[in-house]
C-alpha cells in the first residue's frame, strides 16, 4: 500500500526524501509528497518519520483466527 502523509503533521524535515530508496518523495509546497508510480511500498518513510506523519494504511483482514 502506497504510504500516507499527514500533512498537518508533516514539518518538511526532508528525512523520508534522505530514505526513500526509490527517490519516490519530493517537497511540495514545503511538505513531503509521494509520487505513487515511483513508490515501492516500502515503508522506509513511514519508518523514519519523527513525526509519525507517514502512515502505511494495510487493510484488514477478513479472516478470523
Amino acid at each position: 500500500m502506497i504510504p500516507i502523509i499527514d500533512e498537518i503533521r508533516c514539518t518538511g524535515c526532508g528525512g523520508c526524501i534522505e530514505i526513500c530508496p526509490p527517490q519516490a518523495i519530493e517537497m511540495r509546497e514545503e511538505k513531503a509528497f509521494i509520487d505513487a508510480e515511483l513508490c515501492e511500498e516500502c515503508g522506509f518513510c513511514a519508518a523514519h518519520c519523527p513525526t509519525n506523519a507517514i502512515t502505511v494504511p494495510f487493510p484488514m483482514s477478513s479472516e478470523t483466527v
